[in-house]
């Protein structure tokens, strides 16, 4: 059945460089395009063209380009002929920016940090954030892109946006936030064509949260080899603390399901076909010719490769004046010391080599530095015996793809790879080789050349047939079936939405069961809005749910646990919203705290803040509470919410507010769709929490106790930083992108009751005989607490340092 083609209007791709490159003519005057022949232009370009598509990225110029694009050349046959320019959309980068974020971010950090070499990486505060300012701008970009395409959309289709590689890793979340507030429907897809790495090196990285986050603002997510799937997850558990499910390769992430998935890319196997067949012959020689084709690049292995050839002429002299190693080494990054210092070391040892075992009539190594057109790249890898493609680290390797391609005389050559690149995982019939390994390399090499015709032969064949199923087409057709696009008909009900299973208790066994133990006791710390209750629109509506209750209530009779309620809310409203006697409240923040036998802890506030909060309540009541705004008076702390607030009027409101709020002496506090106004004294959840454990347990809580912190707003990372290293943590968000101390996450308030459904179970299940100690340690508990002094709330005067150190005096004095 033939293809019925993609849907009108249904593709967007996006990518650092356009498929052309734009080019002032000699005289500097118009515009001229210049066509692009990579494989991922000769695959996509033809898709995007059919699909009216559109595509986004840099045309290569710094100045702003005000003309219009030309269109392409009547005579031109490339790919992209058919791309019009008004379905071309330009991100226009200044040359300062563009230096800062692609030499500096890009080529700089991502690129040796991907490719597992850390030592090269250089971390810079100031490339990070041109690298974030032009992501930002490609978003912008492509969310432009999105409403031009609505025209030309029927409205039955989902556009999707093919965001690729190393360069766009940030932009996807702010596309989708952009469409959100737009109302539009997208389908973000994302494709990395460099090597993903592990999480021990990745984590290297400082913004290393933020790009994982980055790229799971999209639905899909594709690499090349499942090993690069399989980092990916396993740094998304590790440094965010998402759910994953290794086995289906799904990540948890701001309320959905992204799937990633191995999608090796192919070449234009046809296309190279063709090209052996018609290339005229460039190797004038009876002497064996071992092939390398490379860019100048330090990952790529080339001293290695040379070592290795020289090795092998030491160990097996029976190929002096039969083999020549032919090396084409393309320029790379020619303004770079590394790459200059790269390419000093491989003229030296090249002349090394030559002068070593040169003969009158034979040099072993020719070594050609410049570019090589296609024509010709296609008859040296016709008529060469062995193509040498030995990468330190490489996402796929597309020359040793290209070379089999073009291996169409009989008997063929042979093909050896190493395993540090991703043709080392998919193409299994050629000879393993790993370039560190100079003595064993050179074993491989000399096997390869010595190899008999009838292997040589059972092994290429397998390997074009391989490539010629799985080329370039294939490698694209795959991804569309993967995003569930309508590419084509017959594959629609094929792909189905994969999604996470929803949170059991079992999700906890792994990560709490070995923590908590069999004997030790637990304190449970728990925020209420977002954690135990669902947000809802006004605070009163934010019931907490019967289940959650009961298994709260069942949990508090408990022995061996201790729960604390730690919230926002003014701590009357949060005892009266749980309703659980026998339990710890801390209201505000922990500005004030009741202990199970009622007495009550008010951390000391400045006398002259008194007025001021009445100030604050009516001039945020006179000047921002408009459009569905709102003041909650919780005492010490007011909250301005603006959660029923238009979108359009909040970027007026909120920093309206937070000026109000500093100009009256307190402090801005973020929560969930608020912003809170706290009294300036150093005292939070996570000041809070120390506070409680010790009061509840001595100094050396620390040692005898196990913690489980969960909360869902940014107040609750100060008790996540606190009690780092010391609990287990859990932040309960469907924000996109969000950077915490948890190490945990978890998706909703149904996902914190399976844990403390988990922690019930684990618990019950526990052999008796802790019991008595633990009730007489509440016992003690609630005996300290009955000794304590009973601190009210009153307006003294008293400077700020000394309600600090008033609040620290009073809680040691519990001890």
């Amino acid at each position: 059945m033939s293809s019925p083609g993609p849907a009108p209007g249904s593709m967007i791709v996006v990518s650092n460089r356009l498929p052309f490159v734009l080019k002032r003519s000699s005289d500097g005057g118009k515009l001229e395009r210049k066509s692009s022949a990579g494989g991922l232009v000769t695959a996509v370009a033809p898709v995007v063209i059919q699909a009216k598509g559109i595509w986004v990225g840099w045309p290569g110029l710094f100045d702003d380009i005000n003309e219009a694009i030309p269109e392409s050349d009547p005579n031109d046959k490339t790919p992209t002929a058919g791309l019009l320019s008004e379905k071309v959309v330009c991100v226009h980068i200044d040359k300062a920016l563009f230096d800062s974020y692609y030499n500096g971010c890009c080529n700089g950090t991502l690129w040796p940090l991907c490719h597992s070499m850390p030592d090269r990486a250089q971390f810079s505060a100031e490339d990070w954030k041109g690298y974030t300012q032009v992501n930002e701008m490609f978003a912008e970009r492509t969310t432009h892109a999105l409403h031009l395409l609505q025209k030309d959309k029927p409205a039955n289709i989902t556009p999707l946006i093919w965001i690729h590689d190393y360069h766009l890793m940030l932009m996807a979340n702010w596309v989708r936030q952009a469409v959100d507030d737009a109302g539009l429907r997208c389908k973000l897809g994302f494709f990395l064509h460099i090597p993903f790495p592990p999480w021990d090196i990745f984590r290297l990285f400082p913004w290393a949260d933020e790009i994982l986050q980055g790229m799971l603002g999209n639905d899909m997510i594709g690499f090349h080899i499942e090993d690069y799937c399989l980092n990916f997850v396993d740094c998304c558990q590790r440094s965010l603390g998402c759910r994953v499910d290794r086995k289906k390769l799904l990540v948890e992430h701001g309320g959905r399901s992204v799937r990633v998935r191995p999608l090796p890319i192919g070449v234009p196997f046809d296309r190279f076909v063709h090209l052996a067949e018609i290339a005229p012959k460039v190797i004038f020689t009876n002497q064996k010719v071992v092939l390398g084709v490379d860019r100048l690049d330090y990952t790529k292995g080339l001293v290695h490769r040379l070592k290795v050839f020289e090795k092998l002429l030491e160990k097996h002299p029976e190929h002096i004046e039969k083999v020549t190693l032919l090396q084409i080494s393309v320029p790379s990054r020619t303004d770079v010391k590394e790459y200059q210092d790269l390419k000093e070391e491989m003229d030296q040892l090249v002349g090394r080599i030559n002068g070593s075992f040169t003969t009158y009539s034979w040099s072993p190594i020719r070594y050609i530095y410049g570019c090589v057109s296609h024509d010709e790249l296609a008859g040296f890898y016709r008529d060469s015996a062995v193509a040498l493609v030995t990468p330190l680290r490489d996402g796929m390797n597309l020359v040793a793809k290209e070379f089999v391609a073009c291996q169409i005389n009989q008997p063929p050559g042979v093909l050896i790879v190493s395993p540090f690149a991703g043709a080392g995982e998919t193409m299994h019939e050629a000879l393993i080789c790993n370039p560190y390994e100079i003595n064993e390399a050179a074993e491989v090499l000399h096997r390869a050349l010595t190899m008999p015709e009838d292997e040589r032969t059972l092994r290429m064949n397998s390997l074009r047939r391989r490539e010629k199923a799985n080329d370039v087409n294939f490698w694209m057709k795959s991804f569309m079936k993967q995003m569930g696009s309508q590419i084509e008909e017959e594959d629609a009900d094929e792909v189905k939405s994969v999604t996470m299973h929803p949170v059991t208790m079992d999700d906890f066994e792994e990560y709490l069961a070995d923590y908590i133990g069999q004997t030790n006791k637990v304190a449970l710390l728990l925020d209420y809005d977002g954690t135990l209750a669902p947000i809802a629109p006004h605070p009163d509506l934010a019931i907490l749910p019967v289940e959650t209750k009961n298994v709260l209530q069942r949990l508090s009779n408990m022995p061996d646990v201790y729960i604390a309620i730690v919230s926002g809310r003014n701590v009357d409203n949060v005892m009266n919203m749980v309703g659980i006697e026998g339990i710890t409240y801390a209201g505000n923040h922990g500005l004030e705290i009741i202990h199970p036998d009622g007495t009550k802890f008010v951390h000391p506030i400045p006398a002259e803040l008194e007025g001021k909060v009445r100030d604050l309540l009516k001039s945020l009541q006179d000047q921002v509470c408009k459009e569905g705004a709102w003041v909650e008076n919780k005492g010490a702390v007011l909250t301005f919410h603006y959660r029923e607030t238009p979108a359009c009027v909040r970027a007026e409101l909120v920093p309206q507010a937070c000026k109000l709020i500093e100009s009256h002496g307190f402090k801005v506090g973020s929560s969930h769709c608020a912003v809170e106004a706290r009294p300036p004294v150093q005292w939070n959840k996570g000041r809070a929490s120390i506070y409680i454990l010790r009061t509840a347990f001595g100094f050396d809580w620390s040692e005898r106790i196990r913690i489980i912190y969960a909360g869902d707003d940014v107040t609750d990372e100060d008790a996540m930083q606190a009690l780092k290293g010391m609990a287990a943590t859990f932040r309960v968000t469907s924000s996109s992108i969000i950077r915490t101390a948890a190490e945990r996450r978890l998706p909703s308030t149904d996902s914190v009751l399976m844990m403390l459904k988990w922690l019930e179970r684990h618990l019950s299940q526990r052999k008796p005989g802790g019991e008595d100690t633990m009730r007489a340690l509440k016992n003690k508990i609630i005996a300290r607490n009955s000794s304590s002094l009973k601190v009210e709330m009153s307006f003294v005067p008293i400077s700020l340092k000394g309600a600090e150190e008033s609040a620290l005096e009073e809680s040691s004095e519990e001890h």
